[in-house]
Protein backbone atom coordinates (compact mmCIF):
# COMPACT_ATOMS: atom_id res chain seq x y z
CA UNK A 1 0.00 0.00 0.00
CA UNK A 2 1.20 3.52 -0.78
CA UNK A 3 2.75 5.49 2.07
CA UNK A 4 0.10 8.19 1.81
CA UNK A 5 -3.23 6.45 2.20
CA UNK A 6 -6.18 7.84 0.25
CA UNK A 7 -9.61 8.88 1.43
CA UNK A 8 -12.08 6.20 0.32
CA UNK A 9 -15.60 7.53 -0.26
CA UNK A 10 -18.61 5.22 -0.62
CA UNK A 11 -21.85 6.86 -1.78
CA UNK A 12 -25.23 5.76 -3.04
CA UNK A 13 -28.93 5.83 -2.25
CA UNK A 14 -30.51 4.87 1.05
CA UNK A 15 -30.74 1.11 1.70
CA UNK A 16 -28.19 0.29 -1.01
CA UNK A 17 -25.89 -1.48 1.46
CA UNK A 18 -23.25 1.25 1.85
CA UNK A 19 -22.78 0.77 5.58
CA UNK A 20 -22.30 -2.99 5.45
CA UNK A 21 -19.86 -2.64 2.58
CA UNK A 22 -17.90 0.08 4.37
CA UNK A 23 -17.58 -2.10 7.46
CA UNK A 24 -16.32 -4.97 5.32
CA UNK A 25 -13.73 -2.70 3.69
CA UNK A 26 -12.67 -1.27 7.05
CA UNK A 27 -12.01 -4.76 8.39
CA UNK A 28 -10.05 -5.81 5.33
CA UNK A 29 -7.97 -2.65 4.91
CA UNK A 30 -7.56 -1.55 8.57
CA UNK A 31 -9.86 1.42 8.22
CA UNK A 32 -12.20 3.59 10.22
CA UNK A 33 -15.59 4.83 9.05
CA UNK A 34 -16.84 8.42 8.92
CA UNK A 35 -20.61 8.57 8.50
CA UNK A 36 -21.83 11.24 6.07
CA UNK A 37 -25.49 10.96 7.03
CA UNK A 38 -27.34 14.12 8.04
CA UNK A 39 -29.77 12.09 10.16
CA UNK A 40 -27.33 9.79 11.94
CA UNK A 41 -25.70 12.81 13.62
CA UNK A 42 -28.58 12.94 16.11
CA UNK A 43 -28.47 11.22 19.47
CA UNK A 44 -31.41 8.99 20.46
CA UNK A 45 -32.36 8.48 16.80
CA UNK A 46 -31.03 4.99 16.21
CA UNK A 47 -33.63 2.72 14.65
CA UNK A 48 -35.32 5.48 12.68
CA UNK A 49 -32.06 6.55 11.03
CA UNK A 50 -30.86 2.98 10.41
CA UNK A 51 -27.61 3.49 12.31
CA UNK A 52 -25.38 0.44 12.52
CA UNK A 53 -25.79 -1.06 15.99
CA UNK A 54 -22.90 -2.13 18.20
CA UNK A 55 -22.88 -5.64 16.78
CA UNK A 56 -22.80 -4.34 13.20
CA UNK A 57 -19.98 -1.94 14.03
CA UNK A 58 -18.05 -4.98 15.23
CA UNK A 59 -15.05 -3.19 16.70
CA UNK A 60 -14.64 -0.78 13.78
CA UNK A 61 -14.43 2.83 14.97
CA UNK A 62 -17.28 4.92 13.59
CA UNK A 63 -17.19 8.69 13.38
CA UNK A 64 -20.11 11.00 12.71
CA UNK A 65 -22.74 9.24 14.83
CA UNK A 66 -24.58 10.85 17.78
CA UNK A 67 -22.86 14.22 17.49
CA UNK A 68 -25.71 16.47 18.64
CA UNK A 69 -29.16 16.25 20.20
CA UNK A 70 -32.19 16.71 17.93
CA UNK A 71 -32.70 20.30 19.08
CA UNK A 72 -29.13 21.39 18.37
CA UNK A 73 -28.05 23.06 15.13
CA UNK A 74 -25.47 21.30 13.01
CA UNK A 75 -24.57 22.73 9.60
CA UNK A 76 -22.81 21.37 6.55
CA UNK A 77 -19.83 23.52 7.54
CA UNK A 78 -19.88 21.90 10.99
CA UNK A 79 -19.81 18.48 9.37
CA UNK A 80 -16.97 19.45 7.06
CA UNK A 81 -14.86 20.64 10.00
CA UNK A 82 -15.65 17.48 11.94
CA UNK A 83 -14.86 15.20 9.00
CA UNK A 84 -11.56 16.95 8.26
CA UNK A 85 -10.44 16.45 11.85
CA UNK A 86 -11.50 12.80 11.73
CA UNK A 87 -9.64 12.15 8.46
CA UNK A 88 -6.47 13.76 9.84
CA UNK A 89 -6.71 11.70 13.04
CA UNK A 90 -7.25 8.44 11.16
CA UNK A 91 -4.37 9.05 8.75
CA UNK A 92 -2.05 10.08 11.59
CA UNK A 93 -2.53 6.64 13.14
CA UNK A 94 -1.77 4.89 9.86
CA UNK A 95 -5.31 3.76 9.21
CA UNK A 96 -7.55 4.13 6.16
CA UNK A 97 -10.35 6.74 6.32
CA UNK A 98 -13.63 5.62 4.73
CA UNK A 99 -16.28 8.30 4.28
CA UNK A 100 -19.68 6.70 3.68
CA UNK A 101 -23.15 8.12 3.32
CA UNK A 102 -25.98 9.38 1.20
CA UNK A 103 -26.17 13.03 2.24
CA UNK A 104 -24.87 14.72 -0.89
CA UNK A 105 -23.98 18.09 0.63
CA UNK A 106 -22.07 16.42 3.45
CA UNK A 107 -20.04 14.33 1.01
CA UNK A 108 -19.43 17.16 -1.46
CA UNK A 109 -18.31 19.57 1.26
CA UNK A 110 -15.42 17.20 1.99
CA UNK A 111 -14.43 15.85 -1.42
CA UNK A 112 -14.64 19.24 -3.15
CA UNK A 113 -13.25 21.11 -0.12
CA UNK A 114 -15.98 23.73 0.14
CA UNK A 115 -14.84 27.08 1.49
CA UNK A 116 -17.69 28.32 3.66
CA UNK A 117 -18.20 31.88 4.82
CA UNK A 118 -20.65 32.77 7.56
CA UNK A 119 -21.49 36.43 6.99
CA UNK A 120 -25.02 37.42 6.00
CA UNK A 121 -27.13 40.52 5.77
CA UNK A 122 -29.79 40.60 8.51
CA UNK A 123 -32.20 42.67 6.39
CA UNK A 124 -31.88 40.27 3.47
CA UNK A 125 -32.50 37.31 5.77
CA UNK A 126 -35.67 38.95 7.09
CA UNK A 127 -36.94 39.43 3.53
CA UNK A 128 -36.17 35.82 2.67
CA UNK A 129 -37.93 34.55 5.79
CA UNK A 130 -41.07 36.45 4.76
CA UNK A 131 -41.19 34.57 1.44
CA UNK A 132 -43.11 31.34 0.98
CA UNK A 133 -41.44 28.04 0.08
CA UNK A 134 -42.78 28.38 -3.46
CA UNK A 135 -41.34 31.90 -3.78
CA UNK A 136 -37.96 30.73 -2.48
CA UNK A 137 -37.89 27.86 -4.98
CA UNK A 138 -38.75 30.30 -7.79
CA UNK A 139 -35.94 32.57 -6.58
CA UNK A 140 -33.47 29.69 -6.72
CA UNK A 141 -34.60 28.76 -10.22
CA UNK A 142 -34.41 32.37 -11.43
CA UNK A 143 -30.86 32.92 -10.17
CA UNK A 144 -29.57 29.40 -10.85
CA UNK A 145 -29.03 28.59 -7.18
CA UNK A 146 -28.69 24.91 -6.37
CA UNK A 147 -31.58 23.87 -4.15
CA UNK A 148 -30.99 21.81 -1.01
CA UNK A 149 -31.85 18.11 -0.88
CA UNK A 150 -35.01 18.94 1.04
CA UNK A 151 -36.36 21.71 -1.20
CA UNK A 152 -39.61 21.89 0.78
CA UNK A 153 -37.80 23.05 3.89
CA UNK A 154 -37.87 26.84 4.16
CA UNK A 155 -34.82 27.14 6.41
CA UNK A 156 -32.73 25.03 4.01
CA UNK A 157 -33.84 27.16 1.06
CA UNK A 158 -32.94 30.38 2.87
CA UNK A 159 -29.49 29.03 3.74
CA UNK A 160 -28.94 27.90 0.14
CA UNK A 161 -29.73 31.42 -1.09
CA UNK A 162 -27.53 33.02 1.56
CA UNK A 163 -24.65 30.76 0.60
CA UNK A 164 -24.97 31.66 -3.07
CA UNK A 165 -21.71 33.30 -4.01
CA UNK A 166 -20.35 32.66 -0.51
CA UNK A 167 -19.28 29.05 -0.97
CA UNK A 168 -16.19 28.52 -3.06
CA UNK A 169 -15.91 25.09 -4.64
CA UNK A 170 -15.25 23.45 -7.95
CA UNK A 171 -16.89 20.11 -8.75
CA UNK A 172 -14.15 19.43 -11.27
CA UNK A 173 -11.48 19.78 -8.58
CA UNK A 174 -11.64 16.64 -6.49
CA UNK A 175 -9.80 16.52 -3.20
CA UNK A 176 -6.27 15.18 -3.55
CA UNK A 177 -5.77 11.43 -3.14
CA UNK A 178 -9.48 10.59 -3.01
CA UNK A 179 -11.29 7.54 -4.41
CA UNK A 180 -15.06 7.89 -4.83
CA UNK A 181 -17.19 4.81 -5.45
CA UNK A 182 -20.95 4.76 -5.99
CA UNK A 183 -23.08 1.71 -5.18
CA UNK A 184 -25.41 0.83 -8.04
CA UNK A 185 -28.41 -1.50 -7.67
CA UNK A 186 -31.38 -2.45 -9.81
CA UNK A 187 -34.60 -0.56 -9.11
CA UNK A 188 -36.43 -3.72 -8.02
CA UNK A 189 -33.53 -4.76 -5.80
CA UNK A 190 -33.36 -1.36 -4.12
CA UNK A 191 -37.12 -1.30 -3.51
CA UNK A 192 -36.90 -4.78 -2.00
CA UNK A 193 -34.13 -3.62 0.35
CA UNK A 194 -36.19 -0.58 1.38
CA UNK A 195 -39.22 -2.76 2.11
CA UNK A 196 -37.21 -5.27 4.13
CA UNK A 197 -35.53 -2.53 6.14
CA UNK A 198 -38.91 -0.95 6.85
CA UNK A 199 -40.26 -4.27 8.11
CA UNK A 200 -37.21 -4.63 10.36
CA UNK A 201 -37.74 -1.13 11.79
CA UNK A 202 -41.36 -1.86 12.67
CA UNK A 203 -40.50 -5.29 14.08
CA UNK A 204 -37.94 -3.55 16.30
CA UNK A 205 -38.44 -0.77 18.82
CA UNK A 206 -39.32 2.10 16.51
CA UNK A 207 -42.55 2.78 18.42
CA UNK A 208 -40.66 2.97 21.73
CA UNK A 209 -38.01 5.23 20.20
CA UNK A 210 -40.68 7.53 18.76
CA UNK A 211 -42.50 7.83 22.10
CA UNK A 212 -39.24 8.73 23.83
CA UNK A 213 -38.40 11.42 21.25
CA UNK A 214 -41.92 12.84 21.24
CA UNK A 215 -41.71 13.42 24.99
CA UNK A 216 -38.43 15.30 24.73
CA UNK A 217 -38.63 17.17 21.42
CA UNK A 218 -41.10 19.04 19.23
CA UNK A 219 -42.15 17.74 15.84
CA UNK A 220 -41.55 21.29 14.60
CA UNK A 221 -37.82 20.57 14.72
CA UNK A 222 -36.31 19.73 11.34
CA UNK A 223 -34.60 16.71 12.87
CA UNK A 224 -37.99 15.33 13.89
CA UNK A 225 -39.69 16.16 10.59
CA UNK A 226 -37.16 14.59 8.26
CA UNK A 227 -37.21 11.11 9.74
CA UNK A 228 -39.68 8.27 10.14
CA UNK A 229 -40.93 9.55 13.49
CA UNK A 230 -43.89 11.71 12.33
CA UNK A 231 -45.29 8.70 10.48
CA UNK A 232 -44.91 6.38 13.48
CA UNK A 233 -46.40 9.07 15.73
CA UNK A 234 -49.50 9.17 13.53
CA UNK A 235 -49.72 5.39 13.86
CA UNK A 236 -49.39 5.54 17.64
CA UNK A 237 -52.18 8.12 17.77
CA UNK A 238 -54.49 5.87 15.77
CA UNK A 239 -54.55 8.06 12.66
CA UNK A 240 -53.16 5.33 10.41
CA UNK A 241 -52.60 1.58 10.66
CA UNK A 242 -49.21 -0.08 10.87
CA UNK A 243 -49.62 -1.22 7.28
CA UNK A 244 -50.40 2.35 6.24
CA UNK A 245 -47.43 3.67 8.19
CA UNK A 246 -45.10 1.18 6.53
CA UNK A 247 -46.33 2.11 3.08
CA UNK A 248 -45.93 5.83 3.76
CA UNK A 249 -42.37 5.31 4.91
CA UNK A 250 -41.49 3.04 1.98
CA UNK A 251 -42.77 5.73 -0.39
CA UNK A 252 -40.87 8.44 1.47
CA UNK A 253 -37.64 6.40 1.47
CA UNK A 254 -38.01 5.62 -2.23
CA UNK A 255 -38.38 9.33 -3.03
CA UNK A 256 -35.26 10.00 -0.96
CA UNK A 257 -33.35 7.31 -2.86
CA UNK A 258 -34.28 8.86 -6.21
CA UNK A 259 -33.15 12.31 -5.04
CA UNK A 260 -29.85 10.90 -3.83
CA UNK A 261 -29.24 9.09 -7.12
CA UNK A 262 -29.97 12.28 -9.06
CA UNK A 263 -27.57 14.23 -6.84
CA UNK A 264 -24.67 11.81 -7.14
CA UNK A 265 -25.12 11.21 -10.87
CA UNK A 266 -24.00 14.82 -11.40
CA UNK A 267 -20.59 13.93 -9.97
CA UNK A 268 -18.41 12.67 -12.81
CA UNK A 269 -15.69 11.62 -10.35
CA UNK A 270 -17.76 8.71 -9.05
CA UNK A 271 -16.94 5.18 -10.21
CA UNK A 272 -20.27 3.31 -10.19
CA UNK A 273 -20.01 -0.37 -9.30
CA UNK A 274 -22.12 -3.23 -8.06
CA UNK A 275 -21.48 -3.96 -4.36
CA UNK A 276 -19.68 -7.23 -5.10
CA UNK A 277 -17.18 -5.44 -7.36
CA UNK A 278 -16.14 -2.67 -4.97
CA UNK A 279 -13.70 -4.65 -2.82
CA UNK A 280 -11.68 -5.84 -5.81
CA UNK A 281 -11.65 -2.31 -7.28
CA UNK A 282 -10.42 -0.72 -4.03
CA UNK A 283 -7.81 -3.45 -3.57
CA UNK A 284 -6.43 -2.79 -7.03
CA UNK A 285 -6.09 0.94 -6.37
CA UNK A 286 -4.54 0.55 -2.92
CA UNK A 287 -1.94 -1.99 -3.97
CA UNK A 288 -1.23 -1.04 -7.57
Amino acid sequence: MAAEKPLIVIVGPTASGKTGLAIKLAKKFDGEIISADSRAIYKYMDIGTAKPDKAEQAGIKHWGLDLVTPDQRFTVADFQNYAERAIADILARGKLPILVGGSGLYVDSVIFEYNFTTFFDADDREKLNEMSVEELVDYCNKYNIKQPENSKNKRYLVRAIERNGQTDYNRDRLRKNTIVVGITTDKSELMDRIEKRTDAMFDGKIAQETRFLAKKYSFELESMKSNIYPIVWRMLNGEISETGAKQLYITDDWHLAKKQITWFKRNKNIKWLRPDAVEKYIFGLLFE
